[in-house]
């Protein structure tokens, strides 16, 4: 093989190895990620309410900069007091029951789920994954030899792939996301709930309910760098004006109704 030829193929070996986690990939990745948090928490059985969620959830990430994804977005309910919400990669969201029970209304429900939408849009549990993995997996993937994996590749692929995935959940579960991504995701939420239709200032009166909460849950909105106080502070400056229309009653009624069923 010639000089030109070996450059071109180990160019075209190291852009492979450099490019972007694939919506397809990130679809398979968020599922596995979400399979290790229902290991832990039990999905609560509310047809009803669960059904009411993902239509809150799915106005807002119409409304974002992804409204679609390569599996679609979907909401859960965890059954558990915890304060909580978790974002795997691609579009599956969980709410815990303790986390809805903060929310006093429609607004306040989308407020939560504005949050989670940013971190996905944003990319913030991808992010967790080690450059060094994903650097180390397309090298098997992109390598001309791959084109059947023996039985050391499988192996190394699996490797990564797991350890991909213990990178996100201890991200989303163990340390949260870090001051700049959590301040990022609230100043997101914002901008996608003034798109829905939502009064913005809902995120605020969440985080304030976060705040008066004295026992903290780990991950999610709540085990975070900064605090619900500073996260309150720094989210003021971009609400610049209460958004309650003609709706709010409506939406609010919707809630009670849906949330009075839920709760028995």
């Amino acid at each position: 093989m010639s000089l030109p030829e070996t450059a071109v193929k180990t160019g075209t070996a190291v852009s492979k190895a450099a490019r972007p986690i694939s919506s397809e990939e990130e679809y398979y990745i968020g599922r596995s990620v979400a399979a290790r948090i229902l290991a832990s928490y039990k999905l609560l059985d509310a047809p009803a309410f669960t059904a009411y969620i993902n239509l809150t959830g799915q106005s807002i990430a119409f409304h974002s900069e992804m409204p679609f994804t390569f599996g679609g977005y979907h909401f859960a309910i965890l059954d558990t007091k915890e304060v909580n919400a978790f974002a795997c990669p691609g579009g599956i969201i969980f709410i815990t029951k303790g986390m809805i029970d903060l929310a006093v209304n429609e607004d306040q429900l989308a407020a939560i789920l504005a949050h989670e939408v940013a971190h996905i849009n944003h990319k913030d549990g991808l992010g967790a994954i080690k450059s060094s993995r994903w650097t180390e997996a397309l090298t098997v993937l992109g390598s001309e030899a791959a084109k059947q994996y023996t039985p050391g590749e499988v192996s190394q692929l699996l490797s990564v792939f797991e350890g991909s995935i213990d990178d996100i959940v201890k991200s989303m579960v163990t340390n949260g996301y870090s001051r700049t991504q959590e301040y990022a995701a609230d100043e997101t939420a914002v901008t996608y709930l003034k798109a829905s239709g939502y009064n913005p200032a809902a995120l605020k009166e969440v985080l304030n309910a976060m705040h008066s909460k004295t026992a903290a849950s780990e991950g999610g909105m709540m085990k975070t760098h900064p605090s619900a106080d500073d996260r309150i502070k720094s989210v003021s400056a971009k609400i610049t004006e209460s958004q309650v229309n003609d709706f709010f009653k409506v939406r609010s009624k919707r809630f009670s109704e849906s949330y009075g069923q839920f709760s028995k």
